[in-house]
Formats: structure tokens, C-alpha cells, sequence
């Protein structure tokens, strides 16, 4: 192509189709991502694409694929009680992070809400493995908030607008109607955990009794006897998976009981728990947290205490989050494989076949357990 042709204008499906001396049609079919075109052309014509500085109208696209190749990216709450208590990592039990590049914020953001989600240890993991996956294939994640009955209003009328191909929900709350709203409306969305409540909407989650295991028979093949757990909240399915898978792993061990302190997922929630669990049960010698943050803050009032981890209590986490390798000593902790996680929600979600009757899946990852010197 000339300067002169530069300048004249943007460049066309016509300037590619005559650098690639292919038709029009040929070219329309290739960037439209029609899979019965011969891979040698399909090649000549994104090699005239970059040459020509060609950019499709995503307009005039859209309306050949009808898709928008974006998707809503939600973070969703229950109103006030999820401003008060729990953050982003209570619904899927985890923590990592900082919010990932490329999103953008829009319907209902602001306020308490939203400055949970961006200091949340979990969030920024989402974000990095939902865009990681999107970016290769032209797909751009659309920040979302929905903390309020009104910015979930919102978030299913941008949907039912066609602006977004469907929704990742990151949901913080056991009582979220967000799930619900959706499947009402026959909208495509994948959900990061299993829902609270049964609802026929997509999900992925991870196997949290079996790392749960894993964290009980490593306490015990240490030689823990007098082990004690920091629950999550027992309101989210991942909290009571996790004491469940403990508790009775012990229980096959001769363990028949197991003193619990229930916490929110939180650092500060870790150190009330484990208080609690100095006084009532002043000579126990390992503790399994719920995650990493709660097992942080373990281990912080233990070492006040004067009580060596590993040494006289070793203690746990979940999650194998950054939270586990700043803490000290560095914890041992079950890996959920976050990333992975997030983008197998967009597989799902890009994969999904047309149509409001597409089936509910589920996708369930396999933790492991990461040892270091904490346990």
C-alpha cells in the first residue's frame, strides 16, 4: 500500500483482499473466523491484514457474528452484608491480589464494596487467569459491580442488550440473587465456585474436602496430635467443604473431635479464631486454616504467644496464595490453582453452544498440597 493510499483512509477489506490476491469474500470469511477456509490462505490474508493495518468494525462485525467479543467480568455481592463482612475470596474461599489489565470499570462500582474487591488477595487471580485467556482470542473482560439490587438491575440489562457475550460472576456472598437473576433470564454466565443454593447455571470449582484431606494427613503424619481448625464461614459452601474434609479424615484416624473456630476468611478473623483457640485449648500442636490469610494471622498471635511454628504448633493454609509466602515462616498450604480456574470459566463461557436451553456444566480442579516451613 502507497502513502498516498494511507492517507486517503483507513484501510479496507478491499486493500487486504488485493494484498493477499484473494476475494473480498475470502477476507470477510477469514476475519470472521469461518473455519472451512484453507489454512495457506488464511495465513496469506493475516499477513495482508498486518501489512495494511486493516482493524475490523467491531459494529459491522458484531452483526455478522452476534457476538460483542466481550464479556462481563461481575463481582457480586448481597448489599450490605457483603460491604460489612466478607469479601471477594468468602464465596470461593481464597486469596491473591491486585485487579488485572485490560477490564474496565462500569455499572454500580464505588464505595466500601469495591475497595474490598481491589485490596481482596483472591480477585487479582481471577482477573489475570479471565484475561490471559481472553486476550489471545479478541475477547475483552468487562469490569462489573454488583453489590446492590440496583447494579444487578443493571448488569442484566447490559447483558440482554447484547454488549457482552455472557458473564463471569465471581459471586461474595452465599445469598447472591445475582445467579438466580441470570438463569431467570436465560442469559449465558459461568459462576467461580459452586452456588450457595441450587440454581442451574455453570461453574467451576475446586475438590475442597480432598485438600482439606491433604492438609489433615500431612498434620498428622508430622506427629500433630491435638489438632485444631480455623473454619471459613459456614454459611459458604467452601467453608463447610473444607471443615467437612478435615474433620472427617481425622475422624478416620480415631480423631472424634476437632475443636472449630469459625472465621471470615480475613487475617484479623485468623488472629480472633486463633485466640479463642489458645484459651480454650491452650496444648494443641496443629492447625488447619480455611486460607492463607486466616493462617496468616494464626501465626501471627502464635509467635506473640511465644509459641514456635513449626516447632510447638504447625499450622496450615489454603490456597497457596502470595498471602503464604510473605507470611513467616512461609506456609505450608493446599494450592488452588486460581488461574486456571478463571479461565476455564472462559472456556466454558466462549464454548457454550447458542441458545437459552445450553446445559449447566461443571468443572472441578484437583488441589495439592505445597509444603514449606510452616508445617
Amino acid at each position: 500500500m502507497t502513502d498516498d493510499r494511507r492517507s486517503a483512509g483507513a484501510p479496507t477489506l478491499e486493500d487486504v483482499a488485493r494484498a493477499a490476491g484473494v476475494s473480498r469474500a475470502t477476507v470477510s470469511r477469514v476475519i470472521n473466523g469461518v473455519r472451512n477456509v484453507d489454512p495457506a490462505i488464511q495465513e496469506v490474508v493475516r499477513q495482508a491484514v498486518s501489512v495494511t493495518g486493516y482493524a475490523p468494525n467491531r459494529a459491522a462485525r458484531s452483526l455478522v457474528t452476534r457476538r460483542a467479543d466481550a464479556v462481563a467480568l461481575v463481582v457480586s455481592g448481597a448489599g450490605v452484608e457483603a460491604e460489612a463482612g466478607v469479601g471477594a475470596e468468602a464465596a470461593a474461599g481464597s486469596g491473591a491480589g491486585r485487579a488485572g489489565g485490560g477490564s474496565r470499570a462500569t455499572a454500580g462500582g464505588g464505595g466500601s464494596f469495591t475497595a474490598q474487591v481491589f485490596a481482596d488477595p483472591f480477585f487479582g487471580r481471577v482477573v489475570t487467569g479471565v484475561v490471559d485467556y481472553l486476550r489471545p482470542r479478541g475477547v475483552h473482560p468487562v469490569l462489573m459491580f454488583a453489590e446492590t439490587s440496583r447494579a444487578r438491575d443493571e448488569v442484566v440489562a447490559y447483558l440482554r442488550q447484547g454488549s457482552a457475550d455472557g458473564a463471569l460472576v465471581v459471586s461474595t456472598h452465599a445469598e447472591d440473587p445475582l445467579p438466580g437473576l441470570l438463569t431467570e433470564a436465560g442469559l449465558a454466565a459461568v459462576l467461580f465456585a459452586r452456588p450457595a443454593r441450587p440454581v442451574p447455571i455453570s461453574y467451576v470449582d475446586l475438590a475442597h474436602q480432598d485438600g482439606a484431606r491433604l492438609a489433615a494427613e500431612h498434620l498428622l503424619a508430622r506427629g500433630c496430635r491435638r489438632l485444631a481448625t480455623i473454619s471459613g464461614p459456614l454459611d459458604v459452601p467452601a467453608g463447610r467443604a473444607r471443615l467437612t474434609g478435615f474433620r472427617d479424615t481425622l475422624a478416620r484416624h480415631g480423631h472424634a473431635y476437632i475443636p472449630v473456630a469459625e472465621g471470615r476468611f480475613t487475617q484479623e478473623s485468623g488472629e480472633v479464631a486463633m485466640e479463642r483457640l489458645l484459651v480454650e485449648h491452650p496444648d494443641l500442636d496443629g492447625v488447619f486454616a480455611a486460607n492463607d490469610l486466616m493462617a496468616t494471622g494464626a501465626c501471627h498471635v502464635l509467635r506473640e504467644h511465644g509459641r514456635r511454628v513449626p516447632e510447638d504448633v504447625a499450622v496450615v493454609g489454603f490456597d497457596d496464595s502470595s498471602a503464604a509466602l510473605a507470611c513467616r515462616p512461609p506456609l505450608t498450604t493446599v494450592r488452588q490453582p486460581v488461574e486456571a480456574m478463571a479461565a476455564e470459566m472462559a472456556r466454558l463461557l466462549l464454548d457454550r453452544p447458542p441458545g437459552p436451553s445450553s446445559p449447566a456444566t461443571s468443572v472441578i480442579f484437583e488441589p495439592e498440597l505445597v509444603v514449606r516451613a510452616s508445617a
